[in-house]
């Protein structure tokens, strides 16, 4: 009994050297949205009849969250914000503090009071942070050709969230990056390709979480180059296929027409074709006659007939 009342002041009298340097300072927490985040007091065996207060301040409000104290030899510990209603649990043999499914709307200072006889102060500054987003890589050129230079002109960009950083990576090493605290325009970067063997990747970053996408030269950069030369081709290949079979049709029209207009033409001509029958017709009385004037028969006139041949 007597070894027991000697130690227990020397516990108390360390812990209070221990709360009173935690009281200088602030601890700085960085946390996850969704996450269950736990504010560690770094304390053990609190005095068991220690009444304890956990304070919550955004912007200039603070309110109390929670109030633990012995009343009547039991322990009765409340939890007063609506704002962190069944998400708080407080771990009374070292004063930290649980608190579930974080949001961004949790971050602000939290700030623990232990009370035994005397009063001492930790204040933990805590910022939530949503998860970074996965950032896209685009071809910005307008310019399309092999070249290199002219065809690629790569562009990350990335949703830009409380403390975002951008960076451009060749290999391992950064060669460029941004950041800005308007959260209300997307980040861009854009990368110069310096070689085109090295491997390039565009990290999204904050203090929780990154994300990183690399770049494809060949789907970024050539494959709309490609697609043209596929294009070109195939316009190409059409014409090597359409042209001989267009001269192909005008040919077989233009023959066509001129047999049509060949047959018309001697349909024509047949109709107008006769051959001349030449008849030389006498009889006695007039051969008589011929010979009484003394005419011979080559001094007559012949008599022609023309009769129509068809075909």
């Amino acid at each position: 009994m007597f070894s027991e009342y000697r130690i227990h002041p020397a516990l108390l009298h360390l812990l209070y050297c221990l709360l009173c340097s935690a009281g200088e300072e602030v601890v700085r927490l960085q946390e996850l949205e969704g996450n269950t985040v736990t504010i560690h007091t770094g304390l053990t065996g609190v005095q068991s009849d220690a009444h304890i207060l956990w304070f919550y301040r955004s912007e200039s409000v603070e309110i109390r969250i929670v109030n633990s104290q012995i009343i009547r030899g039991e322990i009765i510990t409340d939890y007063y914000s609506e704002k962190f209603r069944d998400r708080l649990q407080l771990n009374r043999n070292s004063g930290s503090l649980i608190i579930t499914n974080m949001s961004r709307e949790d971050s602000g200072v939290y700030k623990l009071n232990i009370i035994t006889g005397i009063s001492s102060v930790w204040s933990f500054s805590v910022d939530v942070y949503a998860p970074v987003s996965k950032p896209i890589i685009r071809n910005q050129a307008e310019k399309r050709s092999v070249s290199l230079r002219e065809s690629c002109s790569p562009l990350c960009s990335v949703e830009n969230g409380k403390d975002v950083n951008l960076s451009w990576y060749e290999e391992k090493e950064r060669i460029s990056s941004i950041s800005s605290s308007d959260c209300s325009e997307c980040l861009s970067l854009p990368l110069n390709i310096t070689n085109p063997n090295s491997t390039y990747t565009c990290v999204a970053a904050n203090p929780v979480s990154n994300q990183t996408t690399q770049l494809n030269i060949t789907n970024i950069c050539y494959k709309a180059v490609s697609g043209q030369n596929v294009k070109r081709d195939q316009s190409s290949s059409l014409a090597a296929v359409l042209i001989p079979v267009l001269i192909v049709a005008l040919s077989i029209l233009f023959l066509w027409f001129w047999k049509k207009k060949k047959k018309q033409q001697d349909s024509q001509d047949a109709e107008l074709n006769y051959t001349e029958v030449k008849t030389t017709t006498r009889n006695s009385r007039e051969s008589h006659e011929i010979n009484r004037a003394g005419m011979t028969e080559e001094d007559q006139s012949d008599s022609v007939d023309y009769s129509e041949i068809r075909h």
